[in-house]
């Protein structure tokens, strides 16, 4: 044996030979990234008497740095729904070019109008989720499905890298789900209050629940996305910023930075 400390436990080269690695290249069973490595956190909606309102911040962070300041994490559909990811930055591409490509051949196809509304499309979603889960190579990503229904009704439901479904007049993911959810379950306890509930105020609870995650969710910032669905279309602006919402008032903390006491 090779008794050297950096080559402890390894049989001798000039003995026995170099090590073949070959075998395990060629035998070793297929492994899958299970780790995330650049995510996006929260995406939060809501439903009100027209439609769904959904918005999620535009930081990729790269572990704990705050790296990439201008992700887009909501995608639309074919002008009728609209898909928000949190979780891996990499699958969340893999899937939007997926559905670039399932709206270019929806856009083909014979029926004049599209085929697939948000509620087609979160069950496609969570099939898909479900597949690439049962071939243990997950997609990393919670997703949030908006838009209308069979029925064109409001219509709002999530999926998990497990393929695991749930619909609810308020969802969100991440930190979101424990910090923005109370707010807006008070608002909006069931769906009889979602009917009840104008798009002005759908807006106002969405802008005050990112301002919370801004505060409170150290992988947010304050520049996010948001997108109304409503049966004319996807409203969807990208550079909305919290007024008013920053870290100023630190400087007039004694012992802050560089202040002196």
């Amino acid at each position: 044996m090779d008794h050297r400390p950096q080559a402890w436990g390894r049989p001798r080269d000039d003995v026995y030979g170099a090590y073949d690695h070959s075998y395990l290249r060629e035998n070793a069973p297929r492994t899958h990234t299970q780790q995330p490595i650049v995510t996006g956190t929260s995406v939060i909606g809501v439903k009100f008497k027209d439609g769904v309102v959904v918005a999620a911040d535009n930081l990729a962070s790269y572990g704990s740095l705050a790296r990439f300041t201008d992700v887009k994490r909501l995608k639309t559909f074919q002008n009728t729904s609209v898909v928000g990811f949190s979780g891996d930055i990499s699958d969340m591409q893999y899937l939007d070019r997926h559905l670039t490509d399932l709206s270019l051949d929806e856009s083909y196809g014979s029926s004049e109008t599209p085929r697939l509304n948000a509620a087609n499309l979160h069950r496609y979603l969570s099939k898909l989720l479900y597949n690439r889960r049962s071939k243990f190579d997950p997609l990393w990503n919670h997703l949030l499905i908006a838009g209308l229904d069979d029925e064109q009704e409001p219509f709002l439901a999530a999926a998990d890298l497990l393929g695991t479904t749930y619909s609810s007049p308020s969802l969100a993911t991440g930190y979101g789900a424990m910090l923005a959810q109370p707010i807006m379950r008070r608002r909006v306890p069931d769906e009889g209050a979602a009917k009840t509930l104008r798009k002005e105020e759908a807006v106002d609870l969405i802008k005050e629940c990112m301002k919370v995650l801004f505060y409170r969710d150290a992988r947010s910032m304050d520049a996010y996305s948001m997108a109304i669905v409503t049966k004319d279309g996807v409203e969807i602006t990208y550079d909305n910023k919290l007024e008013n919402q920053s870290w100023a008032f630190a400087e007039r903390i004694k012992g802050y930075g560089t202040q002196t006491v």
